[in-house]
């Protein structure tokens, strides 16, 4: 698989990561399992997806635990990513950004991923009552502690915003331009798929002219581009798609043709081309410093999620995916 490079750090990974989110927190409860998680982990580490993405808010804590089963006995093939600054209660998510906090936590997740450096830290999400340059100085200070390699900075929620269109991500670049006069970002981490493209109109933009990565979170659009969903399936009640606009029965038929599309590309690359490889191969094709982080718990959609590097979009192909029809929400 070909390498990608991290931002400011000058960090190396895999073309695509893997999201480790799935395996204990937001989808499908009932088809959680530890063993079958770390084998996942193991098979996406052995086809090239060197980034694991995983976060404290996870479980919450869990999927650190998880990931650290694996990293103790892969940590030289694994670049290790993970998150700061929520907190889970049982009915609520509040943001921390307190620079005391934010060491305690980096402790903390060094002790569940059972290693002495994080490669990539990011945060989360900034504190409103925290000035984002205290926060991101407590981070920086970690780096400087040699606990840390590079920081991140993930994407204000932009999904209420749908509806305003363009602009949605000004609010980041915002953040951004500020943490930047403290310490550099090496990467960015934000929403971006075929279905949910509004990233590229300045997220990653930015990121190219500065030299920073771009993490795409949710390139498989949670799992609907992957054509393995039927529409008016249902959803457990935890899972986050059973309170999804874009996953109600009535949308997802109406957004199938999306599908249909990535499956018309795939079959021009041959028959076990898949839709979802379509769908991570056009994020690739976005830039050099685009890495897809696609979430699974499942060993062989980790292999073929993979494989999705060897695909090699045409210009008609990505012509073709250009003109698809954007994705509807039961707010239309």
């Amino acid at each position: 698989m070909e390498r990608r490079t991290i931002g400011a750090a000058a960090l190396e990974v895999g073309a695509i990561g893997l999201g480790c989110m799935p395996m204990s927190w937001a989808y499908t409860a009932s088809q959680r399992s530890g063993e079958n998680s770390v084998r996942a982990v193991h098979a996406a580490l052995d086809s090239g997806a060197s980034l694991l993405d995983t976060a404290d808010m996870y479980g919450p804590f869990t999927n650190e635990l998880l990931v650290g089963r694996v990293l103790k006995e892969r940590r030289a093939d694994a670049f290790v990513s993970t998150k700061c600054g929520l907190l889970v209660g049982e009915q609520h998510i509040v943001a921390n950004g307190r620079p005391g906090y934010v060491k305690r936590a980096c402790d903390a997740s060094l002790r569940r991923l059972q290693t002495d450096v994080i490669d990539l830290y990011q945060l989360h999400r900034a504190d409103p009552e925290v000035p984002i340059e205290e926060t991101w100085g407590a981070m920086a200070e970690l780096v400087a502690a040699g606990k840390v390699r590079a920081l991140g900075l993930c994407a204000v929620g932009a999904r209420a915003q749908r509806r305003v269109g363009a602009g949605m991500h000004d609010a980041t670049v915002r953040q951004l331009e500020r943490v930047q006069q403290v310490f550099p970002v090496s990467c960015v981490q934000a929403e971006l798929s075929v279905w949910s493209p509004e990233a590229l109109e300045a997220l990653v933009p930015w990121c190219a002219s500065r030299g920073v990565g771009f993490l795409a979170a949710m390139p498989l659009g949670n799992g609907f581009l992957s054509g393995t969903l039927t529409p008016g399936q249902g959803f457990e009640p935890e899972d986050m798609r059973a309170r999804h606009p874009r996953f109600t029965a009535e949308m997802m038929a109406a957004n199938q043709p999306i599908v249909a599309g990535l499956r018309r590309v795939a079959r021009r690359h041959g028959e076990r081309v898949t839709a979802a490889q379509v769908a991570l191969a056009w994020l690739l094709a976005q830039g050099p410093h685009v890495v897809p982080v696609p979430g699974t718990k499942r060993e062989r959609w980790a292999v073929e999620n993979c494989a999705a590097a060897e695909v090699m979009l045409t210009r008609e192909d990505l012509a073709e995916i250009a003109e698809l029809p954007p994705a509807r929400g039961s707010w239309d």
